[in-house]
């Protein structure tokens, strides 16, 4: 299966839309690093800047668990010929950001970084970081598709899902995955007047002197 179109598909879905509206909910403003590289000011109280400052400064995620991050995100946003990879999109910072704003996200994330390290652990004799690229390909293929997925596996099927939500959510409300997604939002273009068979189908011209029309009359 195409991994990277599954996730445009899944971030043009009600859950990918339904998810970034949760992250900027009213009266929880959020700006991150992938979103926003200096904080933005407009419209921001003194109060929601000073949090967000904090936010920033502050450090969930250690370093092993950030590596395990990055290496599930590209697995799950590839780079390809059209665009980088989900961590070249700065998609792990953005997910230690998100931890750090809704709390609510922290043990399910460090609870299943713990469990894929531990299956791994059983099955290759090292972490998921330090397997290859290969076994790291096998272990996700075990959670990354809930229907086929066996009943041991269900804390990983719903590690994996937030993993791909976040990870979908991250990349494309940045720069390059607005790019990869191909959208160009509304552009100007010019206006050359009234198509000619419009204007034959209702008895009218332009008078290329004057840019007036004329009538035609039926006799």
């Amino acid at each position: 299966m195409d991994r990277r179109k599954y996730l445009k598909t899944l971030a043009a879905s009600t859950a990918g839309v339904g998810l970034l509206f949760h992250a900027c909910a009213p009266g929880q403003k959020k700006e991150s690093a992938v979103l926003a590289p200096k904080p933005f000011t407009i419209d921001r109280t003194t109060a929601e800047l000073e949090r967000e400052q904090k936010l920033q400064a502050e450090t969930f995620f250690d370093e092993h668990e950030m590596k395990t991050i990055a290496i599930l995100a590209d697995i799950i946003i590839p780079k390809d010929e059209v665009s980088g990879s989900a961590s070249e999109a700065s998609v792990p910072d953005f997910i230690e950001f998100i931890v750090k704003d809704m709390p609510d996200y922290q043990i399910p994330l460090r609870g299943g970084i713990k469990w894929l390290d531990v299956q791994c652990l059983k099955r290759f004799n090292t972490d998921f970081a330090s397997c290859s690229h290969e076994q790291q390909i096998e272990m996700v293929d075990e959670i990354a598709y809930p229907e086929k997925a066996k009943p041991e596996c269900k804390q990983g099927v719903a590690f994996f899902n937030t993993m791909r939500d976040l990870t979908a959510t991250g990349f494309y409300t940045t720069r390059m995955g607005i790019a990869d997604l191909g959208y160009i939002g509304n552009k100007p273009n010019q206006w050359d007047g009234v198509p000619k068979e419009v204007l034959d189908q209702y008895g009218l011209k332009y008078d290329d002197r004057t840019l007036e029309i004329s009538v035609k009359f039926d006799s």
